[in-house]
């Protein structure tokens, strides 16, 4: 560094007297300097040797020139700059105070009124240069100076210049990143060069998030991991933290932090605006309970199974398919993350009386997480480490535990609060957090009901954070990494358009399989982006109701899960999406040939099978096991593979679709009671979810429920209310017909029957006239014997494949025909 001093006091001697080094940073190092010409103080920014070396020293002059322009009370200007013994510098007014990286660093956490007040100002330099064309593009503390109680902004138009200079691309070819990771928006990240000032005000949340909760909104181990959180990863509510920020705040720091930029504010002095907003504090207003934002969007959601039998199948049931369970291999290098260690939770409240409930909670989650096949550490493991003040990094080294879990309990308002904190072992750096809330009362239903909120937490957390390591230990090309996760980011937005806007989907699905092509040409080796072409082809066929587009997306998706299987033969993710892109085929018909249909019914059923077999925990084959074992009416073993999948799914990947198949098959094997509990635990963890809604109506056709005529009703509107909109018309009438159900059973025979023929339908609403066979069963709960067959041959000549499922397994509706000779000659009995 002397020779670097050296040179630049030599070559800049006749100008400025170059003291001192005062800091260094990842594009440059910083000297303080006395202007000769003006006596006065000045910073020199010098750049590094391997960043001038990728820069063409013309062109960022003349960006640094434009930033020069700038004029305004909360911009540092620039006074001049140049090329020095072949290095790139400019010169900033030395300002005599500190960073906001000082005093943050100094007080962890500050008031409201100054954080406010430091991105208001902020937010005004900003929204100044976005009016004259100029976008910062490194918004963080480091670059915010606190001097004489304001604030100001440093490096304006420096990234824009580095990044113009380099064209965006030679920078990354030298492994250096234009900008910080921790405030990096998403778009920056993925290196789309069309930024506009949203992408500073998204940074600007960031660091306002970080002034208020003392760190970040997403912290990681690798710039990587960091960046893939940005695009990935829901944000904790500050309010987790500062329970005491107004609502008003809240709303507008998640919404500067919005992943798409059309979701942001229209301005950076918008954002400003509605920070500023007044409003009562969150913890004073909230009444329900709070908790991390939820995972991103696709829920496992599966093809509609009105299948092989009607009895036994439920028309609108999605199970299996657009979600994934991932397998499990340890990820490489440092502590194991999917090694855990609960340690004992903190007594908040003020005389220490809540004590024995967070002692009780704690080994409630501990053996709760230990039952779902997570592996913890023990309690007498964790113990020792119980109110001391070592570090979490060294309780992590200890433990050789690679995330730590931190809580707290405290009294507030007549309610519980329970606090949580996921922490990355080898770092002590928080990483997630979440907060729940009950009343007061029993404290064993509280300790229990507390303890299964968290564990569920903590199980989506802890398989969003083991994906990601394994993902980034799969590949040692950082470029193919990344691709990866920007085309993971494009599934999920697919995913949640979903068939409400097919069009808006199918394009996003498009941007994930080039994304995925680039992963796949930067890493030959890496089988992971192949295996994810094969589910986004899977994906993208889903959206189409035509059958030869459909088969089109199936076979290019079943053609790269063949090479992801030439390439790593054992590979269970690769058999489980060859199985179930196969199964799929054959449960929508698209193989005419009766002969290639069962072999391909028996290669799915292959595919899956050896995925389990190689990997016991592989939930996403368990689950379309349970599919494909049902259509072909082994409900015993449908019922065994979706409590395999339901054990196996430590991560809770694929609760959704899992706790349906239970609830399903338990209801067609009469197990009233398991399946109203799997029904209960579906309707509290998904109760948006019209699966879990229309289970409850379905019970009520059992002796498990009494008939709420009422309440059935309520239930039908909710489900057709949660269902897309181009898929209401068919699911009104399938409500309809479960609601006849129950009016039978509640004594009003005429009703049902009315109800009944207003739901019969026709081709163009149920083209393959599975009502038909609903209505029938419907019609025989009546004792409407006649019009029962006659509607069950209509259904069955529409349907004539079905017939040998009413063979195989007689479901308990039609049990009062299992001896009429004219139900055995329609089925095709002997």
């Amino acid at each position: 560094m002397s020779d670097l001093l050296d040179s630049l006091r030599e070559a800049l001697a006749d100008r400025y007297a170059v003291e001192r080094e005062l800091g260094r940073g990842g594009m440059a190092t910083v000297f303080l300097a006395e202007d000769l010409k003006h006596h006065r103080s000045v910073a020199i920014k010098v750049l590094h040797a391997e960043v001038t070396a990728t820069l063409g020293a013309e062109r960022f002059l003349r960006e640094i020139e434009i930033a020069a322009r700038l004029q305004h009370p909360h911009i540092l200007p620039l006074y001049d700059s140049g090329t020095a013994t072949g290095f790139l510098y400019y010169v900033m007014p030395y300002v005599e105070g500190e960073s906001l990286r000082d005093r943050l660093q100094r007080e962890k956490q500050l008031s409201l009124e100054d954080a406010v007040k430091i991105t208001t100002e902020v937010a005004s330099a900003l929204a100044y240069a976005h009016s004259h064309g100029v976008v910062h593009r490194d918004i963080k503390p480091e670059n915010i100076m606190l001097s004489g109680g304001s604030a100001v902004v440093a490096d304006f138009g420096i990234a824009r210049a580095i990044s113009a200079a380099g064209e965006g691309q030679h920078l990354t070819q030298t492994g250096t990143i234009i900008g910080t990771p921790a405030y990096m928006s998403p778009e920056r990240a993925t290196g789309n060069p069309d930024i506009d000032g949203r992408s500073d005000q998204y940074s600007l949340a960031c660091v306002t998030y970080e002034m208020l909760v003392g760190e970040p909104p997403f912290t990681g181990t690798t710039a990587q991991a960091i960046i893939a959180r940005h695009s990935l990863d829901s944000v904790s509510p500050p309010s987790i933290v500062r329970a005491m920020i107004p609502e008003s705040a809240e709303r507008a720091i998640l919404r500067a932090l919005a992943k798409v930029p059309a979701d942001r504010f229209a301005t950076t002095a918008l954002f400003a605006e509605a920070l500023a907003a007044p409003g009562a504090p969150v913890g004073a207003r909230r009444t329900t309970r709070a908790t991390a934002a939820p995972r991103w969007g696709g829920l496992p959601r599966g093809v509609v199974l009105a299948g092989v039998a009607v009895v036994v199948a439920i028309a609108g049931w999605e199970v299996f398919g657009r979600g994934r369970a991932r397998s499990s291999g340890a990820a490489a290098g440092g502590l194991d993350p999917r090694h855990v260690a609960v340690l004992y939770f903190e007594d908040l409240s003020p005389k220490h009386d809540l004590a024995y409930l967070a002692d009780g909670l704690t080994e409630t989650l501990i053996a709760d997480l230990k039952r779902a096949g997570l592996d913890v550490v023990s309690k007498n493991g964790v113990v020792r480490y119980r109110s001391t003040d070592i570090t979490p990094d060294s309780v992590a080294r200890a433990l050789s535990a690679g995330i730590l879990v931190r809580g707290a309990v405290e009294a507030s308002g007549g309610r519980y609060r329970v606090s949580v904190r996921l922490i990355e072992g080898s770092t002590g750096a928080d990483f997630r957090r979440g907060s729940f809330e009950v009343p007061q009362g029993d404290l064993l239903s509280i300790r229990d009901s507390l303890a299964g909120d968290v564990a569920d937490f903590l199980r989506l957390r802890l398989g969003d954070e083991v994906r990601l390591r394994e993902e980034e230990a799969g590949t040692r090309i950082p470029e193919a990494w990344a691709l990866v996760q920007q085309a993971e980011r494009a599934q999920k937005d697919a995913a949640e358009l979903g068939s409400g806007n097919a069009a808006a989907a199918a394009a996003r699905y498009t941007q994930a399989d080039s994304l995925l092509g680039l992963a796949e040409s930067a890493d030959r080796e890496w089988v992971a982006p192949v295996v994810q072409r094969a589910r986004v082809a899977y994906q993208r066929a889903r959206l189409e109701r035509e059958p030869r587009e459909m088969d089109k997306w199936l076979q290019l998706g079943l053609a790269h899960a063949d090479r992801a299987i030439q390439r790593e033969p054992q590979s269970p993710d690769a058999l489980e999406m060859r199985g179930t892109i196969r199964y799929f085929r054959f449960s929508k018909g698209l193989e005419p040939d009766a002969a290639a249909a069962d072999r391909l019914l028996g290669s799915a059923r292959a595919d899956l099978e050896d995925a389990t077999r190689l990997n016991p925990q592989q939930v996403g084959a368990w689950n379309v096991l349970s599919v494909l074992y049902y259509q072909t009416r082994d409900l015993p073993e449908a019922n065994r593979a979706a409590l395999s999948a339901y054990q196996g799914d430590a991560y809770l990947a694929a609760a959704d679709a899992i706790l349906a198949r239970l609830f399903v098959t338990s209801y067609d094997l009469e197990l009233f009671l398991p399946a109203t509990d799997w029904c209960d635990k579906g309707r509290r963890r998904f109760s948006t979810n019209p699966l879990f809604v229309q289970c409850q109506l379905m019970l009520m056709t059992t002796k498990a429920a009494d008939p709420d005529v009422k309440l059935a009703w309520q239930l039908a509107d909710s489900v057709v209310r949660l269902t897309p909109e181009r898929d209401r018309p068919l699911k009104r009438l399938y409500q309809q017909m479960w609601v006849a159900f129950v009016l039978g059973r509640a004594g009003l025979a005429d009703s049902a029957r009315r109800v009944l023929e207003r739901s019969i339908g026709n081709a163009d609403i149920d083209p393959q006239r599975e009502l038909l066979g609903y209505i029938a069963a419907a019609r025989l709960s009546l004792g409407d014997k006649d019009e029962a067959l006659r509607l069950l041959n209509a259904y069955l000549v529409a349907n004539p494949k079905h017939r040998d499922g009413f063979r195989k397994n007689v479901h308990w509706w039609w049990r009062s025909l299992q001896d009429d000779p004219r139900f055995k000659a329609l089925i095709g009995a002997r």
